[in-house]
């Protein structure tokens, strides 16, 4: 079984607010999606990136976050095992993130020996 990692990108939305009650539901999509995949013995890991970060260049340039030169962030990513890409996109079909506009980029991983 190979291991994919899954990167969850989106446009950040400054206006979009959640009340308490659509941030549950988004969480609790989030829990299911990926229960369902620890379920079916695939998950490997996950997190959730946060906000704070800097970015080192060449020559020992140090820029203030992580994605200050796109509109588009990276705000997490999950670890699966798969048989081969096509089964992961399988997987990564569910993600909440496709529901609010974002997409998943599935990547596979080479083990470094």
């Amino acid at each position: 079984m190979n291991e994919f990692m899954m990167i969850f990108r989106h446009s950040p939305d400054p206006s979009m607010e959640l009340s308490p009650e659509q941030l549950q539901e988004s969480i609790k999509q989030w829990q299911d999606w990926i229960g369902g995949i620890a379920g079916q013995g695939k998950f490997s890991s996950t997190n959730q990136l946060g906000y704070e970060g800097k970015t080192l260049k060449p020559d020992g340039i140090v820029t203030d976050g992580p994605y200050a030169e796109v509109k588009e962030i990276i705000g997490g990513y999950l670890i699966a095992k798969a048989a081969s890409l096509d089964e992961a996109m399988k997987l990564a079909e569910g993600c909440p993130i496709l529901h609010v506009g974002g997409h998943v980029e599935v990547r596979n991983i080479i083990p470094i020996n």
